[in-house]
């Protein structure tokens, strides 16, 4: 049955254009072409890479993130209470006010003093900036090297310079060990992603990341089994360019350094916005969608990579609006605004709007306390220096 499947699978009127099948595309001593199993390889290098991560963060970022200022705040840890922690566990994170009511009578606690034991206990599980900025020191590292080694792969490609030379021979275009390893090394970072998404910093856009990441990971898969190489390679390289602005904004934003943090988001988002708008849609979207079409008519392969693409612009242009509304912020304040995408941590200003509206109540009810005291009083004493003016005066009652 998995024979059966994986024939129907690989049929070559799916992913190679009409005319052409897989007995066209075999190897020789001097000619490789992509083969499916290669990709197999970018499982056990991804594990290496979570490997090289977690010795670089601690090695390297954690005591970078110390020497540059990045400080933890201090969290209030929630007192231990089994009850409470149960329901955080099982039921929610977040409780309505109705639970909170139920819960505080279960305790035998004031409703106010549970609401703030889950706000500390949800603080307690939120990522410590220190932990941000190690992500961040890796990511930048990651995209600086595969950017720079994109560039390096690509310089003398004639298909960088003429991206109708992506169609030229298609698909019989032999893979170079250049690419194959370049390819790989995408494949296996997007993989480490994928592992590591319990554990990273989650974002506002988790659901968006997720759907990034899966379109990504068959975008690159499949572009390397149809040989949509050169393709391939262009939309990484595009891909990393902006990314090696992002990262380091992150970092100069943990680390309090606001004017260079605000330079390099207004680099990153004219670099992101040109790049996924501007180059992205003309030299892969319009290269794929009219180009290819001057070599062989459409088939199934071909409606399946422009649907993967067409998936990668829309987040392309979900993420550019963020952007946009932060520049527009920007530009409004003079001051970046916070990452829309990153999830706020429920900081004190919460308690301290309690504590402040507790005080204002309390300060109500002492002014007008005083003020009432002082207003018998005033009453009281014009009264006394009234009778005593009339009687040294001999004044007659009114």
């Amino acid at each position: 049955m998995a024979r059966s499947l994986n024939e129907w699978l690989w049929q070559h009127e799916f992913w190679l254009p009409p005319g052409i099948t897989w007995e066209d595309m075999e190897e020789s001593e001097d000619v490789h072409y992509p083969q499916p199993r290669d990709l197999l390889l970018s499982i056990p290098f991804a594990l290496i890479l979570v490997v090289i991560r977690c010795a670089f963060e601690r090695a390297i970022a954690l005591p970078l993130s110390s020497k540059l200022g990045v400080r933890d705040k201090q969290r209030p840890k929630a007192q231990p209470n089994p009850m409470l922690e149960k329901f955080y566990n099982t039921c929610s994170k977040n409780p309505g006010e109705g639970e909170l009511i139920s819960l505080a009578k279960q305790c035998d606690l004031p409703v106010r003093k549970v609401e703030r034991w889950f706000r500390c206990r949800r603080n307690t599980d939120r990522p410590s900036l220190s932990k941000k900025f190690c992500e961040a020191c890796w990511r930048f590292t990651f995209y600086f090297v595969s950017f720079f080694t994109g560039l390096a792969v690509l310089y003398d490609k004639p298909w960088l310079w003429d991206h109708r030379e992506c169609w030229t021979g298609y698909p019989q275009q032999p893979l170079l060990p250049s690419l194959f390893w370049y390819y790989l090394l995408e494949l296996s970072f997007y993989w480490s992603l994928v592992f590591t998404l319990p554990f990273d910093v989650k974002r506002k856009d988790f659901k968006e990341q997720i759907v990034h990441h899966a379109a990504t990971i068959f975008l690159i898969s499949f572009s390397y089994c149809a040989n949509y190489i050169r393709i391939g390679t262009l939309v990484m390289v595009i891909h990393d360019a902006s990314d090696c602005f992002l990262e380091p904004t992150k970092i100069f934003n943990y680390m309090k350094w606001k004017k260079t943090c605000d330079s390099l988001f207004m680099v990153f988002s004219a670099v992101f916005l040109i790049s996924r708008l501007v180059i992205f849609p003309y030299t892969v979207l319009y290269n794929t969608y009219y180009y290819s079409m001057e070599i062989f008519q459409p088939f199934f392969g071909y409606y399946f990579m422009n649907a993967l693409l067409i998936t990668l612009q829309l987040l392309h242009i979900f993420w550019s609006c963020l952007i946009i509304h932060m520049v527009y912020k920007f530009i409004l304040q003079g001051t970046m605004e916070k990452d829309m995408r990153s999830d706020t941590e429920e900081s004190d200003k919460d308690e301290e709007r309690e504590k402040f509206s507790e005080k204002e109540k309390n300060g109500i009810t002492y002014f007008s306390s005083v003020t009432s005291n002082n207003y018998i009083q005033r009453d009281e004493a014009e009264a006394l220096n009234s009778r005593t003016h009339l009687t040294n005066g001999h004044l007659k009652d009114r």
